[in-house]
């Protein structure tokens, strides 16, 4: 059996409370199974937060303080962890957030939007005003930066294997102007090329396909089982349970097939890109517009 690694308590609050945890439960004489008894989390989620990978909820804090005689430590400490969250990431992707930088694969479906690591700042910033549009600039303006923040992964020694799949609808959305559309998927296909990403288009002739119930990011991990996370407007989950787990791959590795091959996908991205790049030209310039008019 390889020897245990354990979680440096210095890297973030997580680590430290999860550092922490493992400390008393052991001291406690407690194993996993038996510390997750009574609780409503199972022991895949007490193992992550262990290894600093979740943050630990209030009620399983409560539930951990009772069973390590711990005096109300994880209770009190609960508050102080989401305070941690890296300015301008919501409550419920804190994890996420976390859990990409540890991935040695993610694998996205973005069925209505880019996804976020994959993101121009423009782009991201008229997304975000249209999801919160009585927020101020300054919210606007955090938001975008923790999401382009996010990419930085890629820049890393060991960045994560990335697979995205895009729905054809998103390349033709004009979520912004032609300019900013040809930036865009420039910027897409360079990400893809410079981290030899594997990008794929589901065409839009393709009426039915898995998956097209909502998006789907799976995450794959050197040492800890693979999460499922999907994400509504203004709420996600991270899926841990293995039945389902193993439903969203199989699911993920049939809309592979449905999609294009990697090759034509990112042909497709920079054609639109050229198209929309010529459109900004002729709106720049009424002469060219009157030309291709004729």
């Amino acid at each position: 059996m390889p020897p245990r690694k354990d979680t440096d308590a210095s890297v973030s609050v997580p680590c430290f409370y999860g550092a922490e945890l493992r400390y008393q439960r052991e001291r406690a004489g407690l194993t996993l199974e038996q510390l997750a008894e009574g609780s409503f989390r199972g022991l895949s989620f007490l193992s992550q937060i262990e290894r600093g990978e979740r943050r630990m909820p209030t009620d399983l804090a409560r539930h951990v303080d009772e069973r390590l005689g711990t005096d109300g430590f994880f209770q009190r400490r609960c508050e102080d962890a989401a305070k941690a969250r890296r300015v301008g990431i919501a409550e419920y992707f804190a994890d996420v957030a976390e859990l990409e930088r540890q991935a040695e694969g993610i694998e996205e479906w973005a069925p209505l939007l880019v996804p976020g690591l994959l993101q121009t700042s423009a782009y991201a910033s008229a997304i975000t005003r249209a999801a919160m549009w009585r927020a101020s600039d300054n919210v606007i303006a955090e938001k975008v930066s923790a999401r382009l923040e996010r990419s930085r992964l890629f820049e890393g020694e060991t960045p994560p294997r990335f697979w995205a799949i895009l729905d054809g609808s998103v390349i033709r959305r004009r979520v912004l102007p032609p300019a900013g559309m040809a930036e865009l998927l420039t910027h897409i296909a360079e990400r893809a090329r410079g981290t030899r990403s594997i990008l794929q288009v589901v065409p839009e002739t393709a009426a039915v396909h898995p998956l097209m119930m909502g998006m789907a990011k799976i995450m794959t991990f050197a040492d800890a089982p693979p999460l499922v996370y999907t994400e509504g407007e203004h709420s996600g989950q991270v899926i841990d349970y293995p039945a389902l787990v193993k439903d969203y791959r199989e699911s993920y590795d049939l809309l592979r097939a449905a999609a294009l091959p990697p090759t034509a996908s990112l042909a497709m991205i920079e054609a639109a890109a050229e198209e929309y790049q010529d459109e900004a030209q002729q709106q720049d310039r009424p002469e060219l517009r009157a030309v291709a008019e004729e």
